[in-house]
């Protein structure tokens, strides 16, 4: 099978590294276009890093002497040279909104892991264990910004996919309010404890815009598709607190649910247990790994289950006040980031929308 061509924009970022990592041995996509910024444009990729390489394994061989393009001035150049892109450019909203549109009409799909598209309403959010369905806006998305092939999916913020498949296996028991409280990595800030010491020894109890993505992009994810877009699923109520722990790698939440049906602990884990992955080749072999010691999952010790796709889930009990409380733990950039992306990527290749022969 011909691999299809890929391109990164914002390959010398902490997240693009990240796809870089785990786009080197992929069975269906190969990497043939690295961009980021104009300060690195013409540069190998490894002179464009500068010795900020953030991955525990080496840069790739065969990109390290990559010349790194533009991703803003040499848009048509990659748009015409590569079958979709991967967008983890560090823009403004507003630009990185009108970068990815640009590529969409230059009908080159976006595979975005920005948050500038989830509010927009043609775009949909996924997370292919969840809602693959929503793949049905992408003809009407295309339809409305005019295109044959281009369009535009996203994947959600990255601490929601953290909790969500685990609230997502317990749906049919009607969740009526959730609260949950995130303690997440510096790499979503896409730092190190190099460049982040105020980190140290410290808790920062507030991320900018965190709260608002967290209460919101569920509720897309869980929404319905319609003509004029997707409309946002009005139950549950979501409170949330977001806050900045002094840990390198790996988001955790605390979870509290309450249920329109009666829900049992037994009910719960089955469920979990239960929740099978898609047969994709970035699927971990079980979405939802359950450690019933009370002083698991632990983040440091879980992140990197199955490649760091999985979901840990701990600590499940009965709640005075909630029906019930649990712990989550996942990999923020593998998971929560970059592999949430080229998981989506697998499912739009197998749904046909990476293939431009069915167009």
């Amino acid at each position: 099978m011909k691999k299809l061509s890929v391109a990164i924009l914002g390959a010398t970022g902490f997240v693009g590294q990240r796809f870089v990592q785990i786009l080197e041995n992929h069975p269906w996509f190969n990497i043939d276009i690295l961009a980021a910024s104009n300060k690195s444009c013409g540069k190998t990729y490894e002179e464009a890093l500068n010795g900020r390489w953030n991955i525990d394994t080496p840069i790739p061989e065969n990109l390290r002497s990559k010349i790194v393009l533009d991703s803003v001035s040499d848009a048509e150049k990659i748009a015409q040279s590569c079958d979709f892109v991967f967008s983890a450019i560090n823009m403004s909203k507003s630009e990185t909104k009108e970068l990815e549109y640009k590529y969409a009409k230059l009908e080159c799909p976006v595979i975005s892991n920005n948050s500038a598209h989830r509010e927009t309403p043609h775009v949909p959010i996924i997370i292919p264990e969840i809602n693959a369905n929503h793949t049905d806006i992408i003809p009407i998305q295309k339809k409305k910004l005019g295109t044959k092939f281009g369009f535009i999916a996203v994947k959600p913020n990255c601490s929601i996919q953290c909790f969500l498949p685990a609230l997502h296996a317990l749906k049919d028991f009607l969740i009526n309010s959730v609260v949950v409280c995130t303690y997440q990595a510096i790499s979503g800030a896409g730092k190190t404890f190099n460049s982040f010491p105020e980190i140290i020894d410290n808790i920062i109890p507030f991320i900018e815009n965190e709260e608002q993505k967290t209460e919101t992009e569920p509720l897309k994810i869980w929404g319905n598709v319609s003509p004029g877009g997707i409309v946002l699923a009005n139950r549950p109520k979501i409170s949330a607190h977001c806050s900045r722990v002094p840990v390198s790698d790996g988001h955790m939440a605390s979870v509290f649910a309450n249920f329109k049906t009666k829900i049992e602990l037994e009910d719960v884990i089955r469920r979990w247990q239960n929740f099978n992955p898609l047969r994709l080749p970035s699927s971990p072999k079980k979405i939802i790994t359950f450690f019933e010691d009370q002083d698991r999952p632990q983040t440091k010790l879980e992140r990197n289950i199955y490649n760091g796709m999985s979901i840990s889930v701990g600590r499940l009990r009965k709640c005075s006040i909630f029906d019930i409380k649990f712990v989550c733990v996942s990999h923020n950039t593998i998971r929560g980031a970059a592999g949430g992306s080229v998981l989506l990527a697998e499912l739009l290749y197998t749904s046909g929308y990476l293939t431009k022969n069915n167009f």
